[in-house]
């Protein structure tokens, strides 16, 4: 092992204790009874573990190939992290999506707990909830004081979630917790107490967004270039010139469309409309299951026949990845995600579904690319394949790199690779596909169009409201003509991209730097080019920003 590979693996040592939730997520134990600290220190703490870091990473040189991709990586990475927290970002930025509070809230949901000791945890991080509540109030109110502040409509909707968390009616989730624990006893009153303290704390937390933050959050919610352009590096891990990743947007969704309308009438007969082919899909029986339940078991038995049939043919899959567990979230905020398994594969890939309440019944030509994106070939493969290749990438590789561009973007050319390899050939499933792919291209040109209050062409594809520039009510209206999801989720989808600039185009802006990365493997393997190979070497790679995967790809 070289010395970017201890570095790098030192550096996971140090950063456990002071983020002991993130060592939950990923699998390393020990941590499970304690939470993040959320004060001015917390974040303090762990910026200077990044800012000793990187000076480490300047004067290291690699020894090997590999090396040489690990450094890149992490100064691509903590260079950017860095730069997000002295912008003061990470202290500042709260949404409906990401916050300290949505960290230590779904951290529950990836604790173990069988056994006594795995409830004692779980009543121990309940009982220091509204301690770790108390030091991000510190922060917030610390950043809020120095101008940094988000936007007045994302605090009262993450206050709204709250309200919703803590419903009896609603989602109850930590006295739901502890129920599903069924714990009596010494331990059992103990969790019942840390519920009911996690419950109040929340509770007051969502009255402190309404009554002390919302007053002084910005009117605006769009981001501005400045804070755009730094959004969108972390979130890719590559800068794009973002006025023509604009225009790209408008003339990608009108070349989806075509397809989607060339489908419609395979569906519903010749010139149907892609609403009259939604409508005969919707009214198909075989394509609808009804209950959350039985909607999960449906998604299970498909990801785990992929995997089955995927591997040892267009790619081999270690044994630790070939399972995945299908999940219901235990909120309803109508978020889609995957989580990854532990260090040592105890807990495995997980694909869960946050349903929004009301909805029973599900339409599965809309899923199964959702099922590809969030299982194999998509992230499931990708993350875990990582997880497992300690021969090959150091623990910071394979435990806490993430770019969204890489990951999102590879999931969502997972869809389009099951649909060369012939996995969406039923019309349904494809017009699936593409109603996806058409989502992901109508929120690059609504995510950068609003945050830059960017003036809508006049020669737009669609005749939308030419020459207008770009409002939250423009955004609702635009996704709302071109996307078939039902209202709750795109509301929330909506909220997201407000709330979280950058991170929504990462996913379509990720899959055409993907292209542009097999395609640029072509032409310079020719005749020798292999797609297997391509997508081997590509994922021994680890996790990385779009910029230097494209530079360790062209050493290859």
């Amino acid at each position: 092992m070289g010395r970017i590979d201890d570095l790098a693996n030192r550096y996971v040592a140090e950063w456990a204790p002071l983020s002991p939730t993130g060592a939950t997520y990923v699998g390393i134990a020990g941590y499970d009874d304690q939470l993040d600290d959320l004060s001015p220190d917390g974040y303090a703490a762990r910026a200077d573990l990044v800012r000793r870091t990187l000076g480490q990473l300047d004067v290291t040189e690699p020894e090997t190939e590999a090396e040489r991709t690990a450094k890149e990586a992490m100064q691509e990475r903590l260079g950017l992290e860095l730069a997000r927290h002295d912008a003061g970002e990470t202290t500042s930025e709260i949404s409906v999506i990401e916050s300290g509070l949505h960290e230590i809230r779904m951290v529950f949901d990836l604790m173990p707990t069988d056994g006594e000791e795995a409830k004692a945890n779980v009543a121990t991080r309940l009982n220091r909830f509204a301690s770790a509540l108390e030091g991000y109030k510190r922060t917030l109110r610390e950043a809020a004081a120095d101008g940094r502040v988000s936007s007045r409509v994302q605090l009262v909707e993450v206050a709204k979630q709250c309200d919703v968390w803590v419903d009896p009616e609603g989602d109850n989730f930590f006295h739901g917790l502890v129920e599903r624990l069924d714990a009596d006893g010494t331990l059992g009153a103990e969790l019942r107490k840390g519920a009911a303290a996690a419950t109040a704390a929340t509770a007051e937390f969502g009255q402190f967004l309404r009554t002390e933050l919302a007053p002084v959050g910005r009117e605006k919610q769009a981001a501005g270039r400045e804070r755009y352009e730094l959004a969108s590096q972390y979130f890719l891990g590559a800068k794009v010139d973002l006025d023509e990743t604009y225009a790209w947007g408008f003339a990608e969704l009108a070349r989806l469309e075509a397809d989607m309308r060339i489908v419609a009438g395979q569906i519903a007969g010749p010139g149907a409309t892609v609403d009259e082919a939604v409508a005969a899909l919707d009214a198909d029986p075989a394509r609808t299951v009804r209950g959350k339940e039985a909607f999960r078991d449906w998604m299970q038995e498909l990801a785990d026949k992929a995997i089955t049939e995927l591997n040892g043919t267009h790619f081999d899959i270690p044994e630790q990845v070939r399972r995945i567990e299908c999940r219901l979230a235990p909120t309803s905020d109508g978020a889609i995600y995957y989580t990854g398994p532990s260090e040592d594969f105890s807990r495995p890939g997980r694909m869960w579904w946050a349903v929004p309440q009301g909805i029973t019944d599900f339409s599965t030509w809309r899923e199964v690319t959702t099922v590809y994106h969030e299982g194999v070939p998509g992230h499931h493969l990708q993350v875990a394949q990582t997880a497992v290749r300690a021969d090959l990438l150091n623990r910071w590789q394979r435990l806490l790199c993430w770019v969204s561009g890489h990951g999102e973007g590879w999931a969502l050319y997972a869809e389009r690779l099951m649909d060369e390899l012939g996995y969406l050939a039923d019309p349904g499933d494809r017009l699936g596909m593409l109603d996806g792919q058409a989502l992901r291209a109508a929120r690059v040109i609504v995510d950068i169009g609003m945050h830059l209050e960017l003036e809508i062409p006049a020669d737009n594809p669609f005749g939308f409201h030419p020459g207008e520039r770009w409002t939250p009510e423009l955004g609702w209206e635009f996704m709302r003509a071109h996307c078939r999801v039902p209202d709750e989720n795109l509301r929330f989808e909506l909220n997201r991209y407000l709330g979280w600039p950058g991170q929504a185009p990462s996913y379509k802006v990720g899959e055409r730097i993907w292209l542009q990365a097999r395609d640029e493997a072509k032409a310079r393997k020719g005749a020798d080019f292999d797609l297997k190979e391509f997508h081997r070497q590509a994922l021994d790679l680890g996790a990385l920003g779009l910029d230097p995967l494209r530079r360790a790809l062209a050493r290859l």
